[in-house]
C-alpha cells in the first residue's frame, strides 16, 4: 500500500499503533498527547533546524508524540494530521483543556490585566488557550499571563466570513510553511482562515483541492465566480474576494496581496505552476 508521508506516522523503526497490520515497522506505539507551549514552532521534515519546514504548529495545538531523541520529537499534529519533527522545547504536558481561541491576527500576553505592563509574549491567530478568570477587559490564562479578552472567542464561536479573516493578513510577508501574521504561505493562509470559520481543511494545496468544496466551472474568461471561491493551481491556492479579485500569499512580491484573478492567472500559468487546475466553492 502507498501512504502519504505527510500524513502517515510510519518509519522503519516505529509506527502508530493504528497502522499495525497495514505497514511494517520494528515497533508500534500509541504515542502521548502533548500541547504546544510556544507561540508557534516549525514542523521540520527531519530532526534538524536546517531541514525543510513543512508547516507550523500553534500555541495550544495538540500533538501526538511518538518518539523523542536528542532534543527532537517525531509527532503528528492532532488538528490536520501532519507528521514531522519538532524541538522538544516546543511542547509540554496537556494539563488543561482549551476553552478559547485567539481570533485576532496576534495578541499580546501581559503579566497582569493592564495594557501598560510590558508584554511577556504574544499568541497568533487560532492559538488555543484555557481561560481561568476574567478581570475587566482581560482574561487570565491557565498557562500564565493575561490577554485582552475581546481578542478571544470560545472554541465553538466561529467567524462568519473566512475571506474577511484572510484579508486581515494583507501585506503579511510570504514564508514557506508559515501559518502566522509573521509570515505564511498560500495554503497556510487558506487553512488559517477556514479554521477560524470552523471549517476543517488539510494543510497543503493539493490536499485542499481534493478535500474542499464542489467544483466550479473554469470558464475561459474566468467569469461566474464569487467571494469565497477557492482557486487552485498545481502547487498554489488562494481565495476570491469578489467576482474578479483574488487574495493569496505569493512568492511574487513575497507577501499576501490582492490582484485581479486574470492578472494572477496569466502570470502563474506562464511562469510557474501552469493553468488553473480547479475552482472550488464551499457550501
Amino acid at each position: 500500500m502507498s501512504f502519504d508521508r505527510r500524513l502517515t506516522p510510519v518509519r522503519a523503526d516505529l509506527a502508530d499503533e493504528r497502522l499495525r497490520g497495514l505497514v511494517e515497522a520494528e515497533h508500534f506505539t500509541t504515542g502521548t498527547l502533548k500541547r504546544i507551549v510556544v507561540p508557534f514552532a516549525s514542523l521540520h521534515r527531519h530532526p534538524s533546524r536546517e531541514a525543510p519546514v513543512d508547516s507550523q504548529v500553534i500555541f495550544g495545538e495538540g500533538v501526538t508524540v511518538y518518539d523523542e531523541h536528542e532534543g527532537w520529537a517525531w509527532v503528528q499534529v492532532r488538528d490536520d494530521g501532519y507528521v514531522g519533527y519538532l524541538p522538544t522545547e516546543a511542547f509540554g504536558e496537556a494539563d488543561f483543556e482549551p476553552t478559547h481561541r485567539v481570533r485576532a491576527v496576534r495578541t499580546f500576553v501581559y503579566p497582569g490585566p493592564n495594557l501598560k505592563l510590558p508584554s511577556r509574549d504574544y499568541l497568533p491567530q487560532n492559538a488555543k488557550v484555557t481561560v481561568m478568570a476574567t478581570e475587566g477587559d482581560y482574561a487570565k490564562l491557565a498557562t500564565g499571563g493575561w490577554v485582552y479578552a475581546p481578542h478571544l472567542a470560545r472554541l465553538d464561536a466561529y467567524e462568519t466570513d473566512y475571506v474577511t479573516v484572510a484579508e486581515r493578513f494583507l501585506h503579511t510577508p510570504y514564508l514557506w510553511g508559515g501559518k502566522t501574521s509573521l509570515g505564511l504561505d498560500c495554503s497556510g493562509l487558506v487553512q488559517t482562515a477556514l479554521k477560524a470559520a470552523g471549517i476543517t481543511a488539510p494543510r497543503d494545496s493539493d490536499m485542499q483541492e481534493r478535500a474542499l468544496g464542489t467544483p466550479v466551472e473554469v470558464k475561459p474568461d474566468l467569469s461566474g465566480l464569487k467571494r469565497g471561491d477557492i482557486v487552485f493551481w498545481k502547487g498554489h491556492v488562494g481565495l476570491m474576494v469578489d467576482e474578479a479579485n483574488f487574495l493569496h500569499a505569493t512568492g511574487y512580491g513575497m507577501a499576501v496581496i490582492v490582484e485581479p484573478l486574470a492578472v494572477a492567472e496569466e502570470r502563474i500559468r506562464t511562469t510557474s505552476y501552469g493553468p488553473i487546475t480547479a475552482i472550488k466553492r464551499l457550501g
